[in-house]
């Protein structure tokens, strides 16, 4: 059942991810892949969040790997974000590139630790 319902909610997190990008990528213009960086961001802060409500007994550890692993794996897009990366090197946007990288690294290990501050403190 878990396995069942970690494929679900990874579609639906791939989903929000698909609307999310979208709708960010309509009203954003420049050369950070912005879109990318705050799906990152706000899938690491949720993470964060449950992490925390798992480690103060808050969530069982089944809802846990659920949301986290199905949702948030499904919503978040590392892999997008290290391609993009690359491709902003390879056309010489070299400090966009840094930008981009170093900023997604930095801003989402922030985020995953405010979730678990922030669940810390809530729950």
């Amino acid at each position: 059942m878990i396995v069942l319902l970690v494929s679900l909610l990874g579609g639906l997190g791939a989903a929000t991810r698909f609307v999310v990008d979208g709708w960010i990528r309509s009203r954003t213009t420049g050369g950070l892949p912005v879109a990318t960086m705050a799906i990152n961001v706000t899938g690491s802060l949720l993470i964060g969040f449950l992490a925390g409500g798992l480690a103060s007994g808050a969530l069982d550890p089944d809802a846990y790997v659920v949301a986290a692993t199905g949702f948030c794996g499904g919503y978040t897009t590392f892999s997008t974000a290290s391609m993009e990366t690359v491709r902003l090197a390879q056309e010489g946007a070299y400090r966009r590139a840094l930008v981009a990288g170093l900023g997604t690294l930095l801003l989402t290990v922030l985020a995953a630790a405010a979730g678990v501050g922030v669940a810390t403190a809530l729950l």
